[in-house]
């Protein structure tokens, strides 16, 4: 890897597992997309790569099979739409996610507030070069237990003088070692929240070297002395102006219902982006959002008929009938195109689909290719996570994996580990 290549993190660019082709992410806040971006997204996707998006668990989408030579124009075509991609990989704040469900009471409100994070923090000079990534997510109740694995997970929890409040949890994280994020300030006002990531971000920066997370800083120090150095931070006590004017959320606040386009793995073609974004237009305001189980959800206003909605959906090809789109299976590119991959996860998720089918009812799956955990197996009612990759007799490398089951507070628990597919298998059989 070339230094020029390594400075593609932060325009949100990885190299993919094929030599000679990369991928760029695309950063939404809270997963929230127009439908004029969409079919932005997708055109480019024709363009540029293969005609294929991968919908990730923190709402953003990527664009696979791209060359370096169409890199810059790539870039300028997203920034005429309006899209952003700096910081989407690197060292820099990641896309401000929100996993709670997009029918969640007063969801355009926390959308507003990640834009706001989200356009303080990309592509700050300040905040860039950091030591590794820094996940921001905002939700609206702890129920999803996804504030626990961010650098800084922002939870809901009323209003004061007219402004949101938030709990504030710091030092979350998965990968090969998950740790539970901590509260660390109790009902903050809106006004201080920047302040105070910036305050974080200004310690983890001073403090943790190259490569390492926030959750590594705290496990050092403890987390007495980070708070300690926490409110040695002048920024930290600041109080930003209220914030006014028109609202910025592209989902209204008014009397409305959800449905939801459901794909298999995350992965959507150019042509079925396309079709959405029209969907989109007729009936949803023309506004897509990505959710955390990587799929596409609709907010329709309160008059439309539901029914008719769903037919529409349907007929545009995404019926929500067949094993694959009722199974809540969430997935990662594995080896498909990732570096980092070391099971073809899309391959493992048929084979997911076909040995429990529907059985599993309302529970969700979620299979991640490596230890870096990107799909949240920890999180799922049925975590799998590969662990690791064993010779077989016959000279072949075949994957393990590590099974978690939730225990409905907290990070999920492990149950078994180093199964081989068969065995893994038969445990979500049980």
């Amino acid at each position: 890897m070339t230094a020029a290549t390594r400075d593609y993190r932060l325009d949100g660019i990885y190299y993919q597992r094929q030599e000679g082709y990369f991928m760029q992410r695309v950063k939404l806040p809270a997963g929230v997309i127009s439908s004029q971006q969409s079919r932005t997204v997708s055109e480019a996707a024709t363009r540029f790569g293969k005609g294929l998006i991968h919908l990730t668990t923190r709402g953003s989408m990527e664009i696979h099979w791209l060359r370096e030579e169409d890199l810059p124009e790539l870039k300028r075509v997203l920034s005429g739409a309006g899209l952003t991609s700096r910081g989407a990989c690197g060292g820099a704040v990641r896309g401000v996610t929100c996993g709670s469900s997009t029918g969640t009471a007063g969801f355009p409100g926390l959308e507003q507030f990640a834009r706001r994070l989200q356009r303080h923090f990309t592509g700050n000079p300040r905040f860039e070069r950091l030591p590794k990534k820094f996940k921001i997510g905002v939700e609206s109740t702890t129920v999803g237990q996804r504030h626990l694995i961010q650098d800084v997970g922002l939870v809901l929890t009323g209003t004061a003088d007219g402004g949101n409040l938030y709990d504030l949890y710091v030092a979350g994280g998965l990968g090969r070692e998950p740790q539970p994020g901590f509260l660390l300030e109790k009902d903050l006002p809106e006004e201080r929240i920047i302040p105070m990531i910036e305050a974080i971000l200004i310690v983890y920066t001073a403090s943790t070297p190259p490569g390492k997370r926030l959750k590594h800083l705290v496990r050092s120090i403890g987390e007495e002395e980070f708070r300690k150095r926490i409110s040695a931070e002048p920024t930290a006590h600041e109080i930003l102006p209220p914030f006014k004017g028109l609202p910025e959320a592209l989902l209204p606040e008014n009397e409305s219902f959800f449905i939801e386009a459901r794909l298999f793995a995350g992965e959507i073609t150019s042509s079925q982006l396309e079709s959405l974004a029209g969907f989109a237009e007729t009936w949803a305001n023309g506004v897509l959002t990505v959710t955390a189980n990587q799929n596409i959800s609709f907010q329709l206003p309160a008059h439309k008929d539901k029914a008719s909605a769903l037919q529409a959906l349907a007929e545009a090809g995404f019926p929500g009938t067949t094993p694959e789109e009722r199974l809540t299976l969430r997935v990662c590119p594995g080896t498909h195109e990732c570096k980092a991959g070391l099971a073809p996860t899309r391959d493992i998720a048929r084979a997911i689909v076909a040995a429990v089918g529907a059985t599993t009812g309302e529970q969700t799956l979620a299979l991640s290719g490596c230890h870096n955990s990107c799909t949240q197996p920890q999180l799922a009612d049925i975590g799998i996570m590969t662990s690791g990759l064993v010779k077989e007799a016959d000279g072949e490398r075949t994957p393990r994996f590590d099974v978690f089951r939730s225990t409905g507070d907290g990070l999920g628990t492990r149950i078994a580990a180093s199964q081989n597919l068969e065995e893994m298998l038969a445990i979500l059989n049980q």
